[in-house]
């Protein structure tokens, strides 16, 4: 997928200084304003930006199928969900879950919970009738600013989501997850690369450029199905 493209001179919009209103968030009104992913993401009906970063995944490891079924944890907004709704269509079968409600997306059924409770994992593949082609996890955790201490958190993250993944996915099913620069470290990149036929790092382009933000796509489940 192109990026979005901004027309006129390439003028930014600047926000007055509100009172009351801190640096940190008048900074990051002024980089949502002049984002062209946030207007383009609006115009196109998607719930956040970052649903360009799932397509452009899609564009590059063809992550999607007629017809699969997909899990989006951590869901919310419903951006990704969305998404894995138009590119699996009428056939296919979508579960969003996030521990905040969520708006409905129509096409998809969206729940309410912790993906660690085995009671929402039992849910999860009732609604699915089945095990997941793909499982999604654009989760992050809070940052600290300490780089150390972030990447961890998110190493954390990964580690709970996979084991979601290895519990529900079909033979041959994907894993994707948010990480942060520096990939996933040794033991986790091992334990991956053991249980999927491939294991890549990528930065789409949606991603912002200052964004330590980066994705690991994990394809060819070889663990067994349920």
């Amino acid at each position: 997928m192109k990026p979005p493209i901004e027309g006129g001179r390439g003028l930014s919009t600047r926000l007055r200084t509100a009172k009351g209103r801190t640096t940190a968030s008048q900074k990051w009104l002024e980089r949502q304003l002049n984002d062209p992913y946030v207007r383009a993401a609006r115009a196109a009906g998607w719930r956040s930006r970052a649903a360009f970063k799932i397509i452009e995944l899609d564009e590059k490891y063809s992550l999607f199928k007629p017809g699969q079924r997909v899990v989006d944890l951590g869901a919310a907004p419903g951006g990704w969900t969305q998404v894995a709704v138009q590119r699996v269509g009428g056939a296919g079968k979508v579960v969003g879950l996030d521990l905040l409600p969520m708006d409905e997306i129509v096409g998809a059924t969206l729940l309410q919970g912790d993906f660690e409770d085995v009671a929402v994992e039992q849910e999860v593949l009732r609604v699915l009738d089945g095990p997941a082609d793909l499982v999604l996890s654009d989760m992050a955790p809070n940052t600290t600013g300490h780089n150390a201490t972030d990447h961890l958190r998110i190493l954390g993250l990964i580690d709970l989501a996979l084991d979601f993944a290895s519990k529900v996915l079909v033979p041959g099913g994907g894993f994707v997850a948010k990480a942060f620069q520096g990939g996933t470290e040794r033991d986790l990149l091992n334990r991956m690369k053991r249980d999927f036929a491939s294991v890549k790092h990528a930065k789409p382009p949606a991603s912002r450029k200052g964004s330590a933000e980066m994705y690991v796509v994990a394809q060819g489940f070889r663990g067994g199905s349920r």
